[in-house]
């Protein structure tokens, strides 16, 4: 089953750009195009019943869609208006798709992503990956020659998930990936004799980050041969060290723990601390 790469809109500019951003990838991937609009019915709008208002949120979707068709005559747009509560549609509509693209309020490169409540949240609750894309984000020659930016931690399985899409991306884009391990010291109570032993064999701390690295990567390589990889190492956080890179990169891939916790589902740190300092798209993805 063809799942399409979804778009959440609402008539802002940078939903516009998540639209057009969402439109580019799905014709790169050969995908479709999926435009979803959550509205509430405003009771105080009283000259105004339901379906009037109805229509004049169905009027701006298909001028947003007319707009993007234009821009790419062959790709498929299906639109679905529903009305509720925009964090649970965008997220229920995430479940369904490739991917979900959502806009946020850009303010410069301290500030990054102004998500609101409604972005962190669906962040935190979908099933798939969710790209943000900031208001004014224009493709551009410069942009294009940038890598995918993946951040890579733990062993192969927990990072299974941002690698793969980030080396989808790149090999729809022509794109080079570049892997990143940020390490640390760790307490002294985490030594032990197995321990020890891994990083005596691999000949120091950095060495068997360097190795995990690698052996996490070799399958993604293995899958997509086409595919330019580097690989970055660096002693510090792992958020730090990802948006030291952020320069070189026309994406910025992160996970999150799909899992839920006593206080409901997070972001992550890591993936919040991208989020809001990140200059480029930054695609948030859940594993297990």
């Amino acid at each position: 089953m063809t799942h399409p790469i979804t778009a959440g809109v609402d008539g802002t500019e940078e939903s516009l750009a998540a639209l057009d951003w969402a439109a580019r990838e799905a014709v790169r991937r050969g995908l479709p195009l999926r435009v979803v609009h959550a509205w509430r019915y405003a009771e105080a709008l009283a000259t105004a019943d339901r379906d009037t208002q109805h229509g004049w949120v169905s009027e701006g979707v298909t001028e947003a869609v007319r707009a993007v068709s234009g821009r790419h005559p062959g790709l498929t747009v299906t639109t679905d208006v529903v009305e509720g509560a925009a964090a649970q549609a965008l997220a229920g509509a995430a479940a369904g798709s490739e991917m979900l693209v959502l806009g946020s309020r850009g303010h410069g490169p301290v500030v990054g992503f102004l998500l609101g409540s409604v972005g962190q949240q669906v962040i935190a609750e979908a099933e798939r990956p969710v790209v943000l894309v900031r208001a004014g984000d224009q493709p551009t020659a410069e942009a294009a020659g940038r890598d995918v930016v993946v951040g890579q931690h733990g062993g192969p399985e927990d990072s299974a998930a941002a690698l793969r899409f980030a080396f989808e991306t790149a090999a729809a884009r022509g794109a080079a990936v570049t892997a990143v391990r940020a390490w640390t010291l760790p307490p002294v109570f985490a030594y032990s004799p197995g321990s020890l032993k891994l990083l005596d064999d691999a000949g120091g701390l950095e060495p068997y980050e360097r190795q995990a690295l690698g052996e996490a990567l070799q399958p993604w390589r293995e899958r997509f041969p086409e595919v330019s990889v580097a690989e970055h190492v660096e002693m510090g956080s792992a958020g730090q060290v990802l948006l030291s890179l952020a320069g070189r990169a026309q994406l910025m891939v992160v996970g999150r723990r799909a899992r839920r916790t006593a206080v409901g589902a997070r972001i992550g740190s890591v993936a919040h601390g991208v989020l809001h300092h990140a200059e480029c798209p930054v695609a948030v993805v859940p594993h297990g």
